[in-house]
């Protein structure tokens, strides 16, 4: 197996927990009978775009990178406002 065999991979790695952040996000909406965002939605697209961002940097393609990166930002940060609510007796 070659590197760029494994990198492929790590590229559809990503991609798949990427899409499936809309998956959870429209199940459990439909659960709910309303638009709702779980908290894996947020987690799937952290995990996702931190995988999809090292294949951006293997690949050397910087308008992809940047992207991934910028998105870990705003995921990270919703995480962090969650948790916030979640200590301070708010709901999740």
């Amino acid at each position: 197996m070659t590197a760029n065999t494994i990198w492929l991979g790590i590229g559809f790695l990503g991609q798949l927990l990427f899409t499936s952040r809309f998956l959870v996000q429209w199940i459990a909406s439909e659960r709910a009978r309303r638009s709702i965002v779980p908290l894996a939605f947020w987690w799937f697209s952290l995990a996702g775009g931190a995988t999809l961002l090292a294949y951006a940097i293997w690949r050397r393609d910087p308008v992809f990178a940047v992207g991934q990166a910028s998105g870990l930002v705003i995921y990270t940060r919703n995480l962090m406002l969650i948790g916030r609510g979640a200590c301070q007796g708010k709901p999740a």
